[in-house]
């Protein structure tokens, strides 16, 4: 069977930018990015403003290499994740989804910008998704559009990936090795597949 995808964002999940500001998260180091090269939400800033902060805990690398999956980024650093990002973390250059002029768009129906492309990218196969801003119109959104098995794992910006939730990844490759396709929510309730699921 395929590994499943793992979609990574940067800012929530690896850098827990919402923790109390001048303060480090404990296990991460300061990574300095300059504003006018890297963040796709910075390039309307002044080059003069200082670097943008970044907190990353350098053993999220191996922690995320020793998982079953197949590692992609799921952010607005986009390729950039690969300059910056993942030297720091000890990963190698991992492909990534090229959310192209869906960046930032905002949806009626309150599905996020990005639920939608990494469904088209993953096109049916196994993925758990770690972001800070997943909500409930996204788990309806994949239960409906993506006929694998999903995760949809909300990490607490203010504290970045933690044992629990590299936990839960795990089980979810344990899980979804082992039974049919099913959306596994961040509550743990398992929702039936969804009807355009074909065995």
């Amino acid at each position: 069977m395929e590994r499943p995808l793992l979609f990574l964002d940067v800012d929530g999940p690896l850098n827990p930018y919402a923790a109390q500001p001048e303060r480090r998260p404990e296990g991460c180091v300061t990574l300095r990015v300059p504003r006018n090269g890297a963040l796709v939400d910075e390039v309307s800033l002044s080059s003069r403003r200082r670097p943008l902060r970044v907190w990353l805990n350098p053993e999220h690398g191996g922690d995320l290499l020793r998982l079953e999956y197949d590692l992609c980024w799921a952010t607005t650093w986009m390729d950039e994740a690969n300059h910056w990002i993942a030297p720091a973390l000890g990963l190698p250059e991992l492909p990534f989804v090229d959310f192209g002029d869906t960046l930032f768009r905002e949806r009626p129906d309150g599905v996020h910008w990005k639920t939608a492309p990494l469904v088209e990218y993953a096109d049916g196969r196994p993925f758990a998704w770690v972001d800070d801003e997943q909500t409930e119109p996204d788990r309806a959104y994949v239960d409906a559009h993506h006929r694998g098995p999903a995760l949809l794992h909300h990490v607490d910006p203010r504290v970045g990936l933690r044992h629990d939730d590299f936990r839960a990844l795990a089980d979810f490759v344990d899980d979804s090795c082992d039974t049919g396709p099913r959306l596994v929510r961040q509550d743990g309730v398992t929702a039936a597949p969804p009807p355009s699921w074909h065995p």
